[in-house]
């Protein structure tokens, strides 16, 4: 049962990850696996070769707690696998029931991590409002230009996969902001088909992701076991501030044509195909519920909304009272 659970968090990740604006690390947090999974990732390093000296790949596998990596990583692959046809689905036909949800879902989770902070002094809030203006400031940063140089992809790879860790930002959404997603996605579908080129370039930028999950979860796993209040409070902003990128209501203003590149005016959007696989939405502006149907051409399933925000903002803390239970009963 228990690596059962594990699996399913593992899935609830991966179907994050499918969300632009949504992430994993948040899903972590709320199910209380983050620190272990810190832990994890970082334990790969030199002391590998330590520990197959002590008692070989037995010890090795205890070492970096493979049954919780093999089953967590199980499940996140069925995760992006059922998102990329389910929750793809829910974002084509009613986004706004959807992010309804997850909007509910990350202000408990906001709730649920700052009441984790075991002392709220003067650093604590100042780390929570640095938190809440950086990532505030990082979902209304106008996309840049890419880059395709090799060292530049390296440095995409290495900050998109320092995102994806964190609670309330998206790696997905860091590469749109560094104007690489429409390089990089494309780059690693043509790998799949072995070409030579895209293959050098998917070969470093997953060196970038490999070097940022291995440095950042360290710096991570240190601030967690020495300044733990400060983190959590800075967690905590950053999932505040990363509400605004996930309001369901919200009018589409800029898009990018992933075939030329080329970007789309809002005058050109409406009415808006949501079905179409070359326009990337790059850039929205939240909008009431109550004018969006007139701005959009969207009907607003208002009352859906708010009870998928209902249920999002009660699973947490479900999730919350069945582990304190167990642990009772432990």
């Amino acid at each position: 049962m228990k690596n059962l659970l594990l699996a399913a968090k593992g899935a609830a990740m991966g179907m994050a990850e499918v969300i632009p604006g949504v992430s994993g690390g948040t899903i972590a947090f709320i199910t209380g696996i983050y620190e272990r999974l810190l832990n994890s990732i970082q334990s790969f390093g030199p002391s590998l070769f330590t520990a197959f000296k002590e008692g070989g790949l037995k010890k090795v596998w205890e070492h970096i707690d493979g049954n919780f990596l093999l089953f967590l990583l199980g499940g996140m692959v069925t995760g992006v696998v059922v998102g990329v046809f389910g929750i793809s689905h829910l974002m084509i036909t009613i986004p706004e029931i959807l992010w309804a949800f997850f909007f509910g879902l990350i202000i408990a989770s906001a709730i649920y991590i700052g009441k984790q902070v075991g002392e709220w002094s003067l650093i604590q809030i100042l780390a929570l409002m640095i938190g809440i203006v950086v990532a505030y400031g990082i979902t209304i940063i106008s996309p840049a230009e890419g880059n395709t140089a090799l060292w530049f992809v390296f440095i995409s790879g290495l900050i998109a996969i320092s995102a994806l860790i964190l609670p309330g930002i998206s790696g997905s959404f860091i590469l749109l902001l560094m104007g690489m997603y429409t390089y990089i996605i494309p780059t690693v579908k043509s790998a799949l088909k072995l070409n030579v080129d895209s293959l050098v370039v998917t070969a470093v930028f997953a060196m970038g992701c490999l070097v940022g999950l291995m440095t950042f979860s360290r710096i991570l796993s240190w601030t967690f076991k020495n300044y733990k209040n400060t983190t959590l409070a800075l967690l905590t902003g950053f999932m505040i501030g990363s509400l605004n990128k996930i309001w369901p209501w919200r009018k589409i203003t800029k898009c990018i044509n992933k075939e030329t590149g080329e970007t789309v005016a809002a005058e050109n959007l409406i009415p808006f195909d949501r079905t179409s696989e070359v326009l990337k939405i790059i850039e929205e502006k939240n909008v009431s519920p109550f004018s969006y149907q007139e701005l959009t051409g969207f009907d607003d399933y208002f009352m859906y909304a708010i009870i998928a925000a209902v249920l999002g903002f009660a699973i947490v803390f479900v999730l919350d009272k069945l582990g304190s239970e167990k642990s009772n009963h432990a």
